[in-house]
């Protein structure tokens, strides 16, 4: 029996608009940034303007990237809410896969913004399996004092009752064919820029490391510490942290270098250090891992991995034959690709935007048994 699951960051499936970039210039959108409005309502219907222009051809490829995947069950990052994703599912992707993503689940969590992860599920997988939801659960209240995970190196900026998660941890049982499947979806705190002498991802990392760790505890609590290895969990998402990356160098008119490198420390660590979970993605090659393309210009471009499905031992190993797919058609024309892999873009995709996303989504088929 065969499930197909999904993971992808849709970037900002809003249907709200953001006008806080009038008073906070890193809030505002480049274009906005080439006019001088009189006033905050005069900015308001610029960016209202922008957005319309925009949204309708993003989220067409943004559908286009979500059906590409072909999966049962998809989890979502950066979704507004319940209303919002009903919407984009109904106008968007049914005009691509029919009648699809029926159940549809979302919980808010903690994000300032208001973007939060959810899922959306088949009633049954391509091979006639019933999907059958049973029970979600949001983790959005969990404190680091709550885990015992609060740490020196956190005291700088929070305190023990603080929340841990920066979105949510979304706990989500299913039965499919009968067979129990519990998936954990998350989106972990961004690097964000170099601050304190640190560079964003070394910042911001006791954060995620908490974060982490707190997912790990919830599966312990629920099916036992040592005692996760016949179980069936997944867990997906963005977690804002890698283990390596593909440094670019050069350009356009020269060439470019693709170098592999790999880091000290990563947060997902937690989860691959002892073989608590499998990262699946490590199953293709090194310079074709990764789901983001970073830049902030020429000088500075990578390629990395920050979108994860982490498969429970039991099920990387009734999968163990099988590799991720990385839907990368949606990526922008900016992105530098690897010798070997760039694909067909989707039609209308520009040189920054539109796009499908920043980040790819990430699916792969797993042998439920």
């Amino acid at each position: 029996m065969v499930l197909r699951i999904a993971t992808f960051n849709a970037e900002n499936l809003l249907s709200r608009f953001d006008f806080s970039g009038f008073e906070r210039d890193h809030r505002q959108d480049r274009v906005n940034q080439l006019y001088d409005p009189k006033d905050k309502e005069q900015y308001k219907q610029m960016e209202i303007a922008r957005i319309v222009s925009l949204t309708d051809d993003t989220r067409q490829l943004t559908a286009l990237a979500i059906a590409d995947t072909d999966a049962d069950i998809v989890c979502l990052q950066e979704v507004e809410d319940i209303d919002t994703l009903s919407a984009f599912e109904r106008g968007y992707l049914y005009k691509m896969v029919g009648e699809g993503y029926r159940q549809k689940y979302l919980a808010e969590g903690n994000d300032r913004r208001g973007i939060d992860v959810g899922v959306m599920m088949r009633e049954q997988t391509r091979d006639g399996q019933d999907i059958e939801f049973v029970r979600m659960q949001s983790h959005a209240h969990v404190t680091y004092e709550d885990f015992d995970l609060f740490t020196e190196e956190l005291s700088e900026r929070y305190n023990p009752k603080d929340r841990i998660f920066k979105r949510d941890c979304l706990e989500i049982d299913v039965l499919v064919g009968g067979k129990p499947l519990t998936i954990y979806v998350v989106h972990f705190k961004s690097m964000g820029s170099s601050r304190n002498g640190l560079d964003g991802k070394t910042y911001t990392m006791p954060v995620r490391a908490a974060e982490a760790k707190a997912v790990r505890k919830i599966i312990e609590k629920r099916f036992g510490k040592g005692k996760t290895d016949s179980k069936r969990f997944i867990i997906c998402g963005d977690m804002n942290d890698y283990d390596e990356r593909v440094v670019v160098t050069g350009d356009r008119r020269t060439g470019y270098d693709f170098k592999v490198e790999h880091e000290k420390q990563s947060a997902i660590d937690v989860f691959l250090s002892d073989g608590f979970t499998e990262n699946v993605i490590q199953r293709r090659s090194e310079l074709d891992r990764w789901t983001v393309y970073h830049t902030r210009g020429p000088d500075v471009q990578h390629l990395c991995q920050l979108d994860y499905i982490l498969l429970s031992p039991a099920l990387a190993k009734s999968s163990a034959s099988i590799k991720p797919d990385i839907i990368r058609a949606g990526q922008p024309w900016r992105t530098v690709f690897p010798d070997g892999q760039d694909v067909e873009r989707y039609p209308r995709v520009g040189w920054d935007r539109p796009k499908a996303s920043d980040h790819c989504p990430l699916a792969m088929s797993i042998n439920i048994v």
